[in-house]
């Protein structure tokens, strides 16, 4: 490993297979363990969590101590040490011989956690004769020359990471999601050019329906891109078709929907982290109903794990896959996004979501009557009548939604700065931009610096006698 790379993973911060530590102690055994028993990983010593250099000198006594807790553990682990200008590396390969534990117990990493393991977690984890799971196995075919480089430079720009002129191999290599030569189906998944060509069931197909039953479909979208474009048409796609009203709280305007759109968000990307990819034929869908939403991914839960379990436990399906959500600020590095879907939903004051896991894995959130185009109470009950969000978004262009969720993203970022994410030119950003106000899709707040970029997703009228709103 050579000082380029060792920067780039600083850079990049700690993730499934990066740990950073400001110094050697002997608790590093448990990480050791937990990249063992995981994809295998790097840890840096010398450097403090917030990327800071304060450097550790790799000393043949230092080794000797590093060596002799990795062969301490059960069983043995093999690590290559070396010592990268102030840092000391230390390259943990994935094990051949799982589950392995160090003297205070057995651990794994979860994102850029490392995590100690219950019996149940054990025993799920670590299955004998486990195949090669989906995300890593290669596409016949596929190559570098496949790999967008547009959206490695959207994936930067929302991940917050800095890697200046390395090439693109490389950064997907410090990811994990390629070696030398091969591009894994979780790089593909997030950087090609043309993910459909090479995995038609990467498909997420958004559907809202007139009534309670999947009889008349009055909106649809089918989306075969790379994950992070279908959690965003997804999201733009809930924001469209769930109600929303405003309130006025002294200058500021907030926009509440009718189901939280944090819960609802953590269902959109536990599909995708979760879902099986090697179910061919198949699809992530987000359906909306008059009295209910479902967001539903194929796979079950993960072999093992039983439904007294379920919610309890921090199972991936897909690590790779996983940890790119959480590089992009999507999942918390806890792994308790049923807990978090069920906290939201009740701090709203709505039902509690529902859960079915039986081959395919089902959320459904249920609507409030009172929020429907058809809701009973009347402007004497004092109760906002919400009307439909608008619908331009539907015709939008693809270069004109990828403007949409940037904004959406980030209210206060700049046209240069979204012409040099999305890789397009500052006349282009402009156009589009300038297409999006007038469609009355976006529009901006503010004339200086303090400005920000509002996406304009419905409106709400209240009737007579109602003190807030819009």
């Amino acid at each position: 490993m050579n000082s380029d790379t060792v920067k780039l993973l600083i850079r990049e911060g700690e993730g499934l297979t990066v740990e950073l530590e400001e110094r050697y102690t002997s608790r590093i055994d448990e990480d050791l363990v937990a990249f063992a028993n995981t994809k295998g990983g790097t840890l840096l010593l010398g450097v403090r969590d917030d990327g800071t250099v304060v450097g550790q000198r790799l000393t043949n006594a230092l080794k000797a101590q590093i060596n002799s807790l990795a062969g301490n553990c059960k069983s043995g682990i093999s690590v290559t040490l070396a010592q990268v200008g102030e840092i000391a590396v230390i390259e943990i390969p994935e094990g051949t011989d799982k589950p392995y534990a160090c003297s205070s117990g057995y651990y794994r990493r979860l994102n850029g956690t490392t995590q100690k393991m219950g019996r149940d977690e054990l025993r799920i984890m670590f299955r004998e004769n486990e195949p090669l799971p989906f995300e890593e196995r290669a596409v016949r075919g596929f190559s570098f020359r496949d790999i967008s480089q547009a959206k490695i430079r959207v994936f930067l720009h929302e991940a917050g990471i800095r890697i200046g002129k390395t090439p693109a191999g490389e950064f997907l290599r410090s990811l994990n999601v390629s070696d030398e030569t091969t591009v894994k189906n979780a790089g593909i998944l997030f950087f090609a050019r043309d993910v459909g060509r090479y995995l038609p069931q990467a498909q997420v197909t958004l559907l809202a329906f007139k009534g309670t039953r999947k009889l008349h479909i009055f909106d649809r979208r089918d989306v075969r891109d790379d994950l992070l474009t279908q959690f965003h048409e997804a999201v733009l796609f809930l924001m469209k078709h769930l109600n929303v009203r405003s309130e006025i709280h002294g200058m500021d305007r907030e926009d509440i929907y009718e189901l939280p759109l944090d819960a609802v968000r953590e269902a959109v990307v536990n599909a995708l982290m979760h879902r099986d990819y090697s179910i061919t034929g198949t699809q992530v869908s987000v359906e909306i109903y008059e009295d209910r939403l479902e967001v539903v991914n194929p796979g079950g839960l993960p072999v093992g794990l039983s439904k007294r379990s379920f919610g309890t436990l921090s199972v991936r399906r897909n690590e790779l896959i996983s940890d790119l959500f959480f590089r992009l600020h999507k999942v918390e590095r806890i792994g308790m996004g049923i807990q978090r879907m069920k906290d939201a939903m009740a701090a709203a004051g709505l039902r509690e979501p529902e859960f079915d896991t039986n081959g395919f894995f089902k959320v459904v959130f249920h609507r409030s009557a009172e929020w429907g185009g058809a809701s009973s109470l009347t402007a004497a009950q004092g109760t906002p009548q919400v009307t439909p969000p608008v619908r331009s978004q539907a015709d939008l262009t693809d270069g004109e939604r990828k403007i949409l969720y940037a904004l959406a993203e980030n209210p206060r970022v700049s046209r240069s700065q979204l012409a040099e994410a999305l890789g397009m030119s500052a006349s282009t950003v402009k156009e589009y931009i300038g297409k999006l106000k007038r469609k009355g899709v976006v529009r901006r707040v503010g004339r200086t610096r303090a400005g920000h970029w509002e996406v304009i997703q419905g409106e709400t009228r209240l009737k007579k006698g109602n003190s807030c709103g819009m």
